[in-house]
């Protein structure tokens, strides 16, 4: 019999704060077809570790090598055979038993998901993968984006990262998809002058110039933007280390000089670490929280652990106590230390996203440790982190279930009562994220915006 608590958790509109969605455009034209829709995500890492073959993973996510498909919403026909592995079936069999093993991985539940609950798949079978293709070419239509991700998956608004400073609105859903400035490259010490000065119109010659392009960039942007986002943990350390403008003015010099090959690690980091704090002083400037990819890398085979545990960035967040800081992915696995950082940096927020499919296990008793020692207004519940739109419905079913247990543990563990246990899943599906990011003031500005477009 469903509880109070459960009906609760249901009907409570998430707020989805960290997405890669692709635009409506390439999910109508150049979208998924079945079984890249059900394994072109994550779980393509645990097939991998699993035992699939490079080769056969690459005829399971690819049709003649790349995404070949008439536009559906003219009632064009998908070419559903590949000459060098055949079709779905054939596909599917490739891999049938890395599947096997890892259907009951949080990636592998999340397949199940898409399957059961967008296509209606009970048992994943090539027969019925096929079967299935039909109902796909009916979602690849202009709107079933936005409906999959609203209706389905019940969630407020979701917040993207594409990779880019420009956050225009989306005409599929200007209320609905918001974006997050990228600050990654800058992170990252790379200074693209010719690309620069196309957004901005400044010529980077230096240290000033650079700065008064970052200015240009925020001050064109940012109001339409949630937040800034930098994953540059995936090609640098997190350790940040305070840059003066002399040791920042040398290192631009190098980079703009040299060949990309031949700027030294530590001048990278020099520039990068600088960038990194201006972005962060620009972001407090225009209301943005800054956002951090902390912990666990996707992929196979490369994880250098030294650069990912958020505690790498302690000077940082002394050094700005001002700026809201929101560290994703509870730093997996590094998450106890995470949990010691939010409790004692006020300018902390953190973010589940992508945790619950990586581990809902680990994910469940983390919500558990952090209410019992950090405040219950620093979390955030949901984020899906991919691409297409499937995914993101299945990802926001795990997090769901995976939310009711914890606080179910709770309350017949004598912790709190039902009552408690609802507005804590208020708090940290939804109200923590309008708390911290200025949801109506960036829709204001983009109605704005979008009128002019």
């Amino acid at each position: 019999m469903a509880t109070d608590l459960a009906h609760h958790i249901q009907g409570i509109s998430l707020v989805d704060t960290h997405e890669h969605l692709q635009k409506e455009n390439e999910w109508v034209e150049n979208g998924p077809d079945i079984l890249q829709d059900l394994f072109g995500n994550y779980v393509a890492a645990d097939l991998h570790t699993a035992g699939a073959s490079p080769e056969a993973m690459q005829r399971l996510l690819s049709i003649n090598g790349h995404y070949s498909y008439a536009n559906p919403s003219t009632g064009g026909t998908p070419e559903l055979m590949n000459p060098s592995g055949g079709g779905i079936a054939a596909r599917f069999e490739d891999i049938r038993e890395a599947w096997e093993a890892s259907q009951f991985t949080g990636y592998g539940e999340a397949v199940r998901l898409i399957a059961t609950e967008v296509y209606g798949i009970e048992e994943i079978t090539g027969e019925n993968l096929a079967a299935a293709q039909e109902k796909l070419q009916a979602l690849r239509r202009p709107g079933e984006r936005y409906r999959l991700l609203y209706d389905l998956a019940n969630l407020d608004h979701v917040q993207i990262d594409d990779f880019c400073w420009a956050c225009l609105p989306d005409h599929s859903g200007p209320d609905f998809f918001l974006y997050d400035l990228s600050w990654v490259g800058f992170c990252e010490g790379q200074v693209n002058a010719e690309q620069i000065h196309a957004e901005t119109g400044v010529e980077v010659s230096g240290l000033a110039s650079l700065r008064q392009a970052m200015e240009a960039i925020f001050e064109k942007w940012a109001p339409c933007a949630i937040a800034v986002k930098s994953q540059h943990a995936y090609s640098r350390t997190l350790n940040w280390i305070e840059r003066s403008d002399a040791e920042a003015a040398a290192a631009i010099e190098t980079v703009l000089r040299k060949p990309a090959e031949d700027v030294s690690l530590e001048t990278r980091l020099c520039l990068g670490d600088w960038c990194w704090a201006r972005g962060v002083e620009l972001s407090t400037e225009h209301n943005l929280p800054f956002k951090i990819h902390t912990g666990y890398y996707a992929g196979n085979d490369r994880l250098p652990i030294s650069r990912i545990p958020a505690g790498n960035m302690c000077a940082l967040f002394a050094r700005y106590p001002e700026v809201k800081f929101v560290l994703m992915h509870i730093a997996y696995p590094y998450s106890d230390e995470l949990v010691a950082l939010a409790k004692h940096y006020r300018n902390i927020w953190v973010d589940l996203c992508w945790a619950w499919s990586i581990d809902p296990y680990t994910s469940r008793d983390f919500l558990r440790r952090f209410l019992h020692a950090v405040p219950a207004n620093k979390l955030f519940a949901f984020g899906g982190d991919t691409g297409w739109p499937a995914a993101t419905v299945a990802y926001a079913i795990q997090a769901r279930r995976e939310i009711q247990r914890a606080l179910e543990a709770e309350i017949d563990e004598g912790y709190m009562t039902e009552k408690n246990a609802m507005a804590i899943a208020t708090r940290i599906m939804r109200s923590n994220q309008f708390s911290c990011f200025d949801v109506e003031g960036t829709r204001k500005n983009i109605r704005k915006t979008n009128a002019l477009w």
